[in-house]
């Protein structure tokens, strides 16, 4: 049975920025548009729903409270708050796995280079979604791997790492596209299929998601 109405849905969405100077960043191609679908199905579903978005152009979803955050420390200090309050998480966001060891406090100018490389010092960035699954407890918690070729494999080894109870593997076509093929493969050893449909299609069958069965006593 997927979580009764009412219940307290967080979904992150969209990329991150991670400034090399306060003009420019790293960032990726994510449109946001798959988190936003999964938050406006379920407030659609009855939950209340907590969006914890990067820089994106989409409307908010009605009955849908919404959280801009720029970088991934930044989204990590938003969702881990949220999280205390939540019965499941959707970590559709695509977050930086990397930021620039320092931001330049001025715009970076090729002129007062003297090298034709330059190179910029990265640092990982924390890994939000297995923070917060540390401390999951009975909740239910998905995650999402975009990958190129099959990845099957990879997005296997990533649920279990991670202590997920579902991971949603996609490919690269999904970025900014209306419509996706996703592999939603759970901790049972489940794996199903949905091949070209609208974001909106997926993100119906994903808040219908079984949650993790509760312990007893």
């Amino acid at each position: 049975m997927p979580y009764p109405r009412r219940s307290r849905v967080l979904v992150t969405a969209g990329p991150t920025r991670e400034h090399i100077d306060p003009v420019r960043y790293l960032t990726n191609e994510s449109s946001g548009r798959m988190g936003f679908e999964i938050a406006a199905a379920a407030a659609r579903a009855g939950h209340r729903v907590t969006l914890v978005t990067g820089p994106v152009q989409l409307p908010t979803p009605p009955g849908v409270r919404r959280i801009d955050v720029v970088s991934a420390r930044h989204m990590l200090a938003a969702t881990r708050r949220a999280f205390r309050e939540a019965d499941a998480l959707y970590m559709c966001a695509a977050v930086a796995d990397w930021r620039p060891l320092r931001k330049r406090t001025g715009k970076w100018r090729k002129e007062n280079e003297s090298k034709e490389v330059a190179r910029i010092e990265l640092v990982r960035n924390p890994d939000i979604l297995a923070l917060l699954a540390r401390k999951k407890g009975a909740r239910l918690v998905v995650g999402f791997a975009l990958e190129t070729g099959s990845g099957t494999a990879r997005a296997r080894a990533k649920l279990r790492r991670k202590g997920l109870d579902y991971i949603v593997l996609n490919g690269p076509t999904a970025l900014g596209g209306t419509r996706t093929s996703v592999t939603i493969l759970g901790r049972d050893g489940s794996e199903r299929r949905l091949r070209q449909r609208t974001k909106r299609s997926v993100a119906e069958v994903l808040v219908r998601l079984d949650p993790p069965l509760r312990p007893r006593g």
